[in-house]
């Protein structure tokens, strides 16, 4: 039975999750911003812990009187939180995104006897339950997932503004993008192979290759064509590989004037104030996923289409509900 249940996080996902689970759940949130944690506390009830979570000793601790450790640390601090919880010999469920290979981690649990549900948000999260439950039941041959989450009112130049922190969007733009193409893994560059996706609410939008599908490229290798891609604005993906391309986005150091700093650094501090979400402004999340195959003898296609807005009641943003929830 799980008791009591300890969330590191208090981001804008963070409260999507101690939102939902408050009310059935003995839940505490642990963060080292005080601000958001009393927010938390007062609007939801929430027990809170004052902490660092990137020191793994002190995470260690705190984490040994807990049934089941929820992960929502930005993609950064991702893997070496999740070692740590693992070897904690704790569950653990993780939205963060991070950029290694969450296999590495297989040994450690299966050693401490414990489970880890990675990636668990939207896309990746939703969109490999999806494929997972048709997976069952036909012998598909086809997986497409376009996904996005965007400003109601877009702003130029950028069109854009992050639900979550800049630095995990900026990774996403620059980590090679893998797909799957006739049963054979192809790597390319992020932002490349480029669509026009319109949705019912004859809003146009341009899809672009992101190295989404994750672990679907190891637990799923018998289907033959799986794809992941972004959406945004039109526009957006051009800037960005331009600022790529100028190298604002690399993590090698430049000295300037005897300061040495990592372009990537100074982009993210910039582009924060930019891409931040002002209270109560209308973003939305949009999903499509596409499966086909051969079921019971006939050729099927499934198509799920999501599409949700930034919630006026709760002051939620859809981005941070749907991954959150």
């Amino acid at each position: 039975m799980i008791h009591k249940i300890l969330l590191l996080g208090a981001g804008r996902v963070g409260k999507a999750i101690t939102f939902d689970l408050t009310t059935d759940f003995d839940l505490t949130v642990a963060d080292r911003d005080t601000t958001s944690l009393k927010k938390l506390a007062e609007k939801y009830g929430a027990k809170t812990i004052v902490s660092d979570l990137k020191n793994a000793n002190t995470l260690s601790k705190l984490v040994a009187g807990f049934d089941l450790i929820i992960g929502a640390v930005p993609g950064n601090m991702g893997f070496e939180t999740a070692q740590t919880v693992l070897k904690a010999g704790k569950d653990y469920i993780d939205i963060s995104f991070f950029e290694e290979d969450a296999f590495r981690l297989k040994e450690l649990a299966l050693k401490q006897g414990v489970m880890m549900i990675t990636d668990a948000g939207v896309a990746p999260g939703l969109d490999n339950l999806l494929l997972g439950y048709h997976n069952d039941r036909m012998k598909v041959s086809s997986f497409k997932c376009l996904v996005g989450g965007l400003p109601r009112h877009p702003e130029a130049p950028f069109n854009y503004k992050a639900p979550f922190s800049p630095i995990d969007v900026i990774a996403e733009y620059t980590r090679p993008a893998r797909f799957v193409k006739a049963g054979k893994v192809i790597e390319k560059p992020a932002l490349t192979d480029s669509e026009l996706f319109t949705l019912k609410k004859k809003i146009t939008l341009e899809a672009f290759l992101t190295d989404g599908l994750r672990t679907l490229l190891d637990t799923m290798p018998h289907i033959p064509d799986m794809v992941e891609k972004t959406l945004r604005y039109p526009g957006h993906r051009e800037l960005m590989q331009c600022y790529e391309a100028a190298g604002f986005f690399s993590e090698e150091p430049v000295n300037i004037d005897g300061v040495s700093i990592r372009p990537v650094d100074l982009t993210t501090r910039l582009f924060f104030p930019m891409w931040q979400y002002a209270d109560g402004e209308e973003e939305f999340t949009v999903m499509q996923v596409l499966i086909e195959g051969n079921e019971s003898g006939r050729q099927v296609r499934y198509t799920y289409d999501i599409f949700d807005r930034f919630d006026k009641m709760s002051g939620m943003s859809s981005m941070a509900r749907t991954t959150g929830f």
